[in-house]
C-alpha cells in the first residue's frame, strides 16, 4: 500500500501540548533536549483555532499536555471551548499549578478526565526525581481530584530507580482509592534517552515488578484497574507505535508545529509544519513530513516483506533512528531485524553502569549541553547532573 495512493484516515486523538515550561525536572522527560529554544507559545486564539479545525476532522479525544499545562493560565478557557466541540479532554498533569478551586474551575469549564503523575511511593525518592518539593501537594492534589467526582487516574513512570517500590507504589494507589493507574515504564527519548543506561531497569528487576504488577491486578479485580506494560527492550516484536504513523494521533508543540508523534522533531531530514502556516487538514493529509512514513512503500527488508507488518508497522521510526542512526530501519526491538543487538547492547551497557553515576535532570543549562552531541547509535555520555533540589525554571 503506497501513502500516495490512498487517502490517509484521518486523526481520532490530538494530543496539544500546550507548554514546556514546568516547575519539574524529572530525568525520563519527553520533552526535546532543546525545549528551551521553543519560547514563543500559541497565543489561545490559535489554539482555539487548532481546536475547531481537529474537530472539524474527526478527532474526539484531546490530551492537554506539556511540560505542566497548568503553567497556562487560559487552561480553562480552552477546556470550555473543547467541550463546545464536543472533544473528551483528559488532562494530563503533575498536579503543580492545580488547587482545589482551579479543580472546580475546570470542572464547570467542562473537563472530562485527569490524570496525575507521581515520580514515586515515598516523598523522598519522588521529590528527588521530580527536582523539587511535590509529593505532598500530589498527594493533596489526588484526593481533590477524586472529591470533585472525576476518577482517579494515577500514573507512576517506572524504571530502575523506583521500580522494585512496585508494591509499594500500588499501596500509595490504593490508598489514595485510584480507580485507574499506569504503570508506564520509561520510553527512552528525550531526556530519558541521555539517562537510558541509569534508568534501563534489569531483566530481574523487570520480573520482580512485573510479577507483583500481575498479582495486584488479581488482588484489585473490579475495584481498581491497573495498566502495565513490559519496556520496549525486553519485547521480541515491536509496539504499533502511536498505532501508525499518521494514522491515528496528531501532536501539536507549544509552538505550534505539527507532529505524527511527540518525539518527531529528533528525526533528520524531516520537515514539519506549523499550524500558524497551514490549515490541519492539509497538514494531515498532504504535508511530507506526516506522509513520510505512512503506508508500507517506505519499508525496507525484512519489514517490507513480514507478515505482521500491518500490525506492527515496522515499529517506532524514532527508535528506530536512535538505535541505528536511520529512521528506516526495523525498530531492533524486533528479533527479526538485523540491529536487534542493539538493543541487546543496550541492555548489557545499562546492567554495568553504575547506579552512583548521576542523572541528568531536564535543566535549561544541560539542555545547551546535550542537544548538541550525537543522538544515535548509543545513549549520550550523561553530563554532570544540576543539584536535584533545584526546581526547573518556568520556560515562558
Amino acid at each position: 500500500m503506497s501513502a500516495a495512493g490512498c487517502a490517509p484516515s484521518k486523526p481520532l486523538w490530538l494530543l496539544a501540548e500546550l507548554t514546556y515550561a514546568c516547575p519539574l525536572q524529572c530525568p525520563y522527560c519527553s520533552n526535546p533536549l532543546d525545549f528551551h529554544r521553543y519560547k514563543d507559545e500559541l497565543d489561545t486564539e490559535t489554539w482555539k483555532r487548532v481546536l475547531r479545525e481537529a474537530r472539524a476532522m474527526g478527532a474526539a479525544q484531546l490530551g492537554l499536555s506539556g511540560g505542566e499545562p497548568a503553567t497556562r493560565q487560559d487552561l480553562e478557557e480552552l477546556v470550555a471551548e473543547a467541550r463546545r466541540l464536543g472533544f473528551y479532554t483528559n488532562l494530563i498533569t503533575s498536579g503543580i499549578g492545580l488547587d482545589v478551586e482551579r479543580i472546580e474551575r475546570l470542572r464547570e469549564a467542562g473537563l472530562d478526565h485527569i490524570q496525575v503523575s507521581f515520580q514515586g511511593s515515598s516523598e523522598e525518592i519522588n521529590d528527588h526525581l521530580a527536582g523539587t518539593e511535590a509529593f505532598r501537594h500530589k498527594q493533596a492534589i489526588a484526593r481533590a481530584v477524586k472529591a470533585a467526582g472525576y476518577p482517579m487516574v494515577l500514573c507512576f513512570v517506572l524504571h530502575r530507580d523506583n521500580i522494585d517500590s512496585m508494591d509499594a507504589v500500588l499501596t500509595l494507589a490504593s490508598e489514595l482509592q485510584a480507580d485507574y493507574v499506569e504503570l508506564a515504564t520509561t520510553q527512552y527519548y528525550g531526556w530519558a534517552w541521555a539517562n537510558r543506561d541509569r534508568l534501563l531497569p534489569s531483566r530481574e528487576q523487570l520480573q520482580r515488578g512485573e510479577a507483583i504488577a500481575h498479582a495486584w491486578q488479581e488482588r484489585m479485580k473490579g475495584r481498581m484497574k491497573i495498566y502495565y506494560v513490559v519496556p520496549d527492550y525486553y519485547e521480541t516484536r515491536p509496539k504499533a507505535c502511536m498505532n501508525g504513523w499518521g494514522k491515528v494521533f496528531l501532536t501539536i508543540a507549544p509552538d505550534g508545529t505539527a507532529l505524527p508523534c511527540h518525539s518527531a522533531r529528533e528525526l533528520p531530514g524531516l520537515s514539519f509544519p506549523n499550524v500558524r502556516e497551514h490549515a490541519l487538514d492539509w497538514i494531515w493529509s498532504e504535508s511530507p513530513g506526516f506522509r513520510r512514513f505512512r503506508g508500507f512503500d517506505w519499508m525496507k527488508e525484512p519489514c517490507r516483506s513480514c507478515d505482521e507488518k500491518e500490525k506492527d508497522f515496522g515499529g517506532c521510526r524514532c527508535q528506530a533512528y536512535l538505535l541505528t542512526g536511520d529512521a528506516e530501519n526495523a525498530d531492533p526491538v524486533c528479533d527479526k531485524s538485523p540491529h536487534h543487538d542493539r538493543v541487546l547492547a543496550a541492555i548489557e551497557q545499562a546492567a554495568a553502569t553504575p547506579a552512583e553515576k548521576p542523572l541528568v535532570f531536564r535543566n535549561p543549562r544541560n539542555a545547551k549541553r546535550i542537544s548538541s552531541t550525537t543522538v544515535h547509535e548509543t545513549a549520550p555520555a550523561a553530563p554532570r547532573a544540576n543539584d536535584p533540589g533545584q526546581p526547573e525554571r518556568s520556560q515562558t
